[in-house]
């Protein structure tokens, strides 16, 4: 593939998170609106997290019979089936049954069936030397627009004191949003090749990394459970519930977040190629665990919004390096296989958690998930180290 269809890739993950960015914020808001408490909140974002798994497992097992572009342009119509049926449904069974089968993303991150689709252009758009930089680009754009869409929050309280909207009809205008997102994502995946030049037909499969691949995979496993805890649409709730803030000042607050973490993934690659994948994150990772549990128990808000962006920082930078890492411990010919081997086991560790924190919530326990997510975390960045430090990349 050459640069353009990766610049194509980039631009479509920069609209997503612009979409996701706003979604992750506003999910509780809606559902809270709707009339549903803090358990339906982490039920919901569960269930969507495990339709992703389910769609990145099936890509992983059944998507070499199609063309990646096929692949690519199924997944942005369903996005856009997704935002309509939120906008339309109320009922929390519906809800539940779009959420599952859509790409509806409430987590900071991308756990999304589109995440081993791209990387796996990405990973043939670039050589080893421009590899860490091409995937940081990708996960700087994530941060910055999904900074941006989390502005965007801001609209319907704006809609509601100024227009006289009811805030129930400014909500669902958000997911009317998204689908026409999810429409601009489609129009730009028309332009990705039907079937890349020299990519097989056959099963893609792991061969002489394959240990490898399977370890890395149970330890990502443990840092996406962990991640599940504290996602972004149940940060916003736990902002909400404790500390009383308004949609406006959450769009602002993940809004700073996000660009804080774009502007440490900036940073991914020059510090990867000093001191290495593996070192840049660990020891990025840690502190940015360490201040989300000092921010657990903080007594104020201010104290907890700044350890909160401290931990934005660093917490992500570690992203493009783990991505850059997958592709270089595995021949050319692993890569998709490398990419959904990772993806799913992360994307299903993940699911359990918002239930669990939303739980948690619902018990009154509202500090144990940050707590449980920062050791769960410093936990998987120990063995990481331990287990990889000396596995140098092969390409």
């Amino acid at each position: 593939m050459s640069g353009n269809h990766a610049n194509l890739v980039l631009a479509a993950r920069a609209l997503r998170a612009l979409a996701d960015g706003f979604v992750a914020v506003l999910l509780p808001a809606y559902l809270l609106a709707l009339g549903y408490a803090q358990f339906e909140v982490g039920l919901l974002s569960t269930v969507a997290l495990l339709g992703s798994a389910t769609a990145t497992l099936a890509v992983g097992r059944w998507g070499h019979r199609f063309a990646l572009r096929r692949l690519l342009l199924s997944a942005a119509v369903l996005m856009v089936a997704t935002g309509l049926g939120f906008a339309t449904l109320s009922a929390l069974w519906p809800l539940l049954v779009v959420a599952f089968f859509g790409p509806l993303n409430p987590s900071g991150g991308d756990v999304s069936v589109f995440l081993p689709l791209e990387h796996t252009v990405l990973a043939a758009s670039g050589t080893a030397d421009a590899r860490t930089g091409l995937f940081a680009r990708y996960s700087f754009l994530g941060s910055i627009f999904g900074a941006l869409g989390a502005l965007a929050a801001a609209v319907p309280d704006w809609l509601a004191d100024r227009a006289d909207w009811p805030m129930i009809d400014a909500l669902r205008a958000m997911f009317v949003a998204y689908a026409f997102v999810g429409a601009v994502v489609w129009a730009i995946y028309l332009r990705v090749p039907e079937r890349p030049a020299g990519e097989s037909t056959a099963r893609p499969s792991l061969g002489p990394s394959r240990g490898i691949v399977l370890k890395l995979a149970a330890l990502f496993s443990v840092d996406a459970f962990a991640g599940g805890l504290v996602i972004n649409a149940l940060l916003a709730l736990w902002l909400f519930e404790r500390f009383g803030m308004s949609l406006t000042a959450a769009g602002a607050f993940f809004f700073w977040t996000g660009s804080l973490s774009a502007v440490s993934q900036l940073a991914a690659a020059p510090l990867a190629r000093r001191i290495g994948l593996v070192n840049t994150m660990v020891f990025t990772h840690i502190p940015s665990s360490l201040c989300l549990i000092a921010a657990a128990f903080a007594s104020s808000l201010e104290a907890t919004l700044g350890l909160l962006l401290a931990r934005s920082l660093l917490s992500q930078m570690d992203v493009p390096a783990r991505s850059a890492y997958v592709m270089s411990v595995v021949t050319p010919a692993e890569r998709p296989a490398a990419a959904s081997f990772t993806a799913v086991p992360r994307s299903l560790a993940s699911t359990v958690g918002p239930s669990l924190a939303g739980a948690m919530f619902a018990a009154g326990m509202m500090s144990a998930p940050l707590v449980a997510c920062g050791l769960l975390k410093i936990a998987y960045d120990l063995a990481l180290f331990a287990g990889f430090r000396k596995v140098a990349p092969r390409t």
